[in-house]
């Protein structure tokens, strides 16, 4: 069996310019996933499930030889994560380090139950469509979820063999499945990635009392040391 890399970046392509990832440092393996156009050094994949498919994928396969850490990312990872590249140099130099489970991204956010909060009043939801967030927590984790979700907005993550390892491949299996036939099971994946891993990634991050968070990406304002930027600005209730 091969050995598993202590870091590897999963990117989740469709139809992005992936010429950022000559920037990536060469201590991380990479795999790319890709849904669109055929490109070279990738795994073609069904275009279904959008990101939240991909992952699920990679977590089935490779739950053996999983890495010591693996970094989750879109094909085009800077809207939401900025300091994306930074952030895997200080892996890759040891300078930071994940101890569980750990969000990407500068905004944390909070939606409700059937997503009235946040994906309601989404503009890229112009039918006002519900989010049933309580039935998919059922459905996954057989249990009825929490009145609230908090999470980072973006979907990019990272996560230890050891806290992947919480859940069986089987649950990857199932959920991978959920992620194509489930309405609208990416953006219910967007908002509980945490808890796939059976953790809370949001609560030491945004506090109890606070519903929205920027954590802007400035080193003299980051906690240099891990993975856990400081709050600086509570920006308005809808993003």
């Amino acid at each position: 069996m091969k050995t598993p890399p202590r870091l590897e970046l999963v990117v989740a392509r469709h139809t992005e310019d992936l010429a950022w990832l000559r920037r990536v440092p060469g201590e991380f393996s990479v795999t790319l996933y890709n849904k669109g156009e055929d490109i070279p050094n990738a795994t073609t994949l069904p275009n279904i499930g959008r990101e939240a498919h991909t992952y699920l994928h990679h977590l089935t396969g490779r739950y053996e030889t999983l890495a010591d850490v693996t970094v989750f990312v879109q094909g085009h990872p800077f809207d939401h994560a900025p300091d994306l590249h930074a952030r895997l140099r200080a892996l890759a130099e040891e300078r930071e380090s994940v101890a569980d489970f750990h969000w990407l991204g500068f905004l944390a956010d909070t939606d409700d139950a059937r997503g009235r909060r946040l994906f309601v009043p989404w503009s890229k939801n112009p039918d006002r469509t519900e989010l049933p967030l309580d039935d998919f927590h059922q459905q996954l984790f057989g249990q009825p979820g929490p009145e609230l979700y908090r999470f980072f907005v973006g979907a990019q993550f990272a996560v230890t063999r050891e806290a992947a390892r919480r859940r069986t491949a089987d649950f990857y299996r199932r959920a991978g499945v959920m992620a194509s036939d489930f309405p609208l099971a990416p953006h219910c994946f967007e908002r509980c990635w945490d808890r796939v891993f059976a953790t809370d990634g949001t609560a030491a991050r945004l506090p109890a009392d606070q519903m929205t968070a920027y954590f802007k990406p400035i080193r003299r304002l980051t906690d240099s040391t891990s993975l856990n930027p400081l709050p600086l600005v509570h920006p308005p209730e809808r993003r």
